[in-house]
């Protein structure tokens, strides 16, 4: 299957003209071969801050929608016609606040999954954000067939936590939409989480100045004929494109059936103080 990851510049606080460029890019992923799209973190505000003063805040406060909005409602139909699954971002209200959420869209234009992002930067202005409470993967009717996508956002990208549960429960291409300078570290954070999974794992970030671009997906396939193998499908640079890479879907549920990562020599008991938490 062929991922298109959006590396594009979003209109800090224009929910209205990211919607028309948002769409645009569906149409160009679609029009280069693509079964999925991928935005980068908070596509709907552009992810603009939230601003310091009670009146600024109150409007950026408004700039929130919800999966059954139009907003989100233009991105199903989208998909539908298109005949392309789509993972759009947004600032969702809710009945207790706001969310930093996914919507994962298949290709008949459902919303088969809402993510929320569970490791937000609550050392910044993302404060304002009620944290998710779950991981968990879905099924994703696409052209190419059924995919089984988990969704991180940015941060959680860095607690190794969050892929593994995702993989525990199925998922066999983990995307993360993203705001951040993907510095090497990261990449190779991305790198990890797919070779110690066996999962494929996506990034789309926004592009330069305001990041860095590198958006970029590795397939988890890290050993062949018990040799290590690249599994560096696409890391792009910093420019405005769409990043298109190929999947090897068969290929990779193959590798993963008799992988030694993974879930296959786990030892959940010794794990215990994973779930206790530690003092901040």
């Amino acid at each position: 299957m062929r991922l298109a990851l959006v590396q594009a510049p979003a209109a800090p606080g224009d929910p209205q003209e990211n919607l028309r460029r948002g769409l645009a890019l569906c149409e160009d992923a679609k029009a280069d071969g693509a079964d999925l799209v991928v935005f980068p973190e908070l596509w709907q505000t552009g992810y603009a801050p939230c601003p310091t003063d009670a009146a600024g805040e109150q409007r950026w406060r408004d700039l929130a929608t919800s999966v059954h909005a139009p907003w989100l409602g233009a991105f199903r139909e989208a998909a539908r016609s298109l005949g392309l699954a789509v993972v759009t971002t947004y600032m969702e209200a809710h009945g207790t606040g706001l969310s930093n959420a996914a919507a994962v869209i298949d290709a008949a234009g459902r919303v088969v999954d809402v993510y929320r992002k569970v490791h937000v930067c609550d050392f910044l202005w993302e404060r304002v954000f009620t944290p998710g409470r779950r991981f968990a993967a879905a099924t994703v009717e696409t052209v190419a067939g059924p995919l089984r996508i988990g969704v991180i956002i940015c941060f959680d990208r860095e607690q190794p936590e969050a892929c593994r549960a995702l993989a525990l429960d199925g998922a066999e291409l983990i995307v993360c939409p993203n705001a951040s300078l993907l510095c090497d570290d990261r990449i190779g954070q991305v790198r990890a989480r797919a070779f110690e999974n066996s999962v494929a794992v996506a990034v789309a970030n926004y592009p330069l100045p305001r990041m860095n671009g590198r958006s970029c997906l590795f397939d988890g396939r890290a050993v062949h004929q018990n040799r290590p193998r690249d599994h560096t499908i696409a890391l792009a640079d910093g420019r405005s494109r769409l990043v298109l890479a190929d999947l090897d879907l068969t290929a990779l549920r193959e590798y993963r059936t008799g992988s030694i990562w993974g879930a296959a020599h786990r030892r959940p008991a010794a794990y215990a103080s994973l779930t206790q938490g530690v003092a901040r």
